[in-house]
């Protein structure tokens, strides 16, 4: 595992607490400029009750709120979903205005000045996303939804024996991977007690050692026919050693799948070269493509081939080409583009992961994802993740630096940088959550929660700052103080503890 040091562990209070390191931190980030390619959402914005932005003309007479209206809002939330691209909008309208004139003829025609036909759409989307995932182009397509396509793909590579026949998943993976696995064994009628869950080794921390994952692999390798584990774990923000895991799992014939909804757009992987068998994403996170957008899947070059194999026998009888690929639920998109429309009901199904598709895509959100892939070809997942590495490194040593005493939370995201991306989760003492989230909500943070103590932070190096990790840890640590001065007050009790 490499080593990193964190570059803000030896800088001053007096300057690493300052908004001029912050702003300074900004100004010499090349990536910085990637900014002004996302809408922010104002703090008037949030507040704002009514449809849409806060139309100007009511932040002045008549309009109460804060004087702070104008002020790009903290979002730290792409973890959850992602801010729009600006070039989204334009982009939808480009889709509207082609089906408005051109209705049918929409899917097949080129048009000057327009995105390519739908009927390409999903083939336009491949070379970007391959780029993201670490993959050959032919390895990955855009389509379906997350859960779906996990379905979809544990439908052609779970294959359970008398022998093997248990998924092994990570003990608080995402609930949806719990219920596509369980649903997957009941459809097979293997009992539930052939899912094996990862569980950590203490009740304390919810940290996975690479080692505790690869040892309960290996005791169930002889009865397992399916690993499916998350690339970046949700709640704790851990990135798993997916490299290390597939080579283990191949060494012992096991298929290994990956939940990558966390970890694309987030963290370079490098799926082809790992020789992951198959992974399956959402575009709405890390990648910005919109709320329940379309999502994507990877099915290795290994998995994804078709062969043909001439019947021998008596010519007049077998005078076919038969089709050698790996069985899978299949769909009329998913067939060869040249023959899709003559409707003559045989399925030859296109080569790589684009020949698992079933419906044509929305073209709507092929073009969402498109805006947002064509702001990721301005940079590199290379250059992305030496972004975040400092981005949360800041943020760790802002958190860490609370008024010269131990402060009333912690951090569970590992300390390692590389094993985590750009979300840190913060656990706070119980009974400060609700406090603090009503207080910096209040003034224009947005961050996600997760019940009962835990605050997931994510400073997604496309368009977050360090000013706005600036902004954010001045204002949650405000909300920390008067959280423990309100639970004192309640005991009877001064904030240090005295009567």
């Amino acid at each position: 595992m490499p080593q990193y040091a964190n570059p803000y562990v030896a800088t001053k209070d007096a300057d690493l607490l300052s908004e001029a390191f912050a702003r300074t931190e900004d100004a010499r980030d090349p990536l910085s400029k990637l900014r002004v390619e996302f809408v922010i959402p104002t703090k008037g914005d949030l507040r704002n009750k009514r449809y849409g932005p806060l139309e100007k003309n009511t932040r002045g007479a008549g309009h109460v709120s804060p004087n702070d209206d104008n002020e790009e809002s903290i979002y730290l939330c792409g973890n959850s979903l992602g801010l729009q691209p600006r070039r989204t909008r334009e982009y939808v309208n480009r889709y509207l205005d082609t089906w408005a004139s051109k209705g049918v003829f929409g899917h097949f025609k080129p048009l000057d000045g327009g995105h390519p036909p739908w009927l390409d759409l999903d083939d336009a989307l491949k070379e970007q996303t391959a780029k993201i995932v670490g993959a050959l182009p032919s390895e990955v397509v855009v389509m379906e939804t997350l859960t779906a396509n996990l379905h979809l793909l544990m439908s052609s590579f779970y294959k359970p024996t008398s022998e093997r026949y248990k998924i092994i998943i990570e003990g608080k993976a995402f609930p949806s991977d719990h219920y596509a696995a369980q649903s997957q064994l009941a459809h097979h009628n293997i009992p539930s007690s052939a899912l094996i869950t990862i569980t950590p080794p203490s009740d304390d921390s919810p940290y996975l050692t690479t080692e505790h994952i690869l040892s309960v692999i290996s005791q169930h390798n002889a009865s397992t026919a399916l690993v499916l584990l998350p690339g970046i774990q949700f709640y704790s923000g851990q990135f798993f050693d997916i490299e290390l895991i597939t080579r283990h799992c191949h060494s012992l014939g096991i298929i290994v799948g990956w939940d990558l909804a966390h970890a694309v757009g987030n963290v370079p992987v490098k799926l082809h070269d790992w020789n992951v068998d198959f992974a399956a994403w959402c575009n709405y996170k890390y990648m910005n493509g919109g709320p329940g957008v379309i999502g994507g899947l990877f099915v290795h070059d290994n998995h994804g081939k078709v062969e043909k194999a001439q019947v021998v026998g008596n010519a007049e009888h077998n005078n076919h080409t038969q089709l050698h690929y790996r069985p899978r639920l299949s769909g009329w998109w998913g067939s060869d583009k040249s023959s899709r429309f003559r409707m003559e009901n045989e399925f030859v199904p296109i080569p790589g992961a684009s020949g698992f598709q079933l419906s044509n895509p929305s073209a709507l959100d092929m073009t969402s994802v498109m805006a947002s892939l064509d702001v990721f070809s301005l940079t590199s997942m290379e250059a992305l993740r030496a972004r975040s590495l400092r981005l949360t490194a800041y943020l760790e040593q802002r958190l860490l630096r609370y008024d010269n005493k131990t402060p009333p939370y912690k951090i569970i995201t590992p300390a390692n940088p590389f094993e985590r991306g750009a979300q840190i989760s913060v656990l706070l003492n119980p009974g400060l959550l609700d406090h603090v989230l009503h207080y910096i909500e209040k003034h224009g943070v947005v961050v996600d929660e997760r019940k009962p103590d835990v605050l997931r932070v994510a400073p997604t190096p496309l368009y977050n700052s360090f000013w706005d990790v600036h902004r954010f840890i001045v204002i949650f640590q405000e909300g920390c103080r008067r959280a423990i001065a309100r639970q004192g007050n309640a005991s009877g009790k001064t904030p240090n503890g005295a009567a």
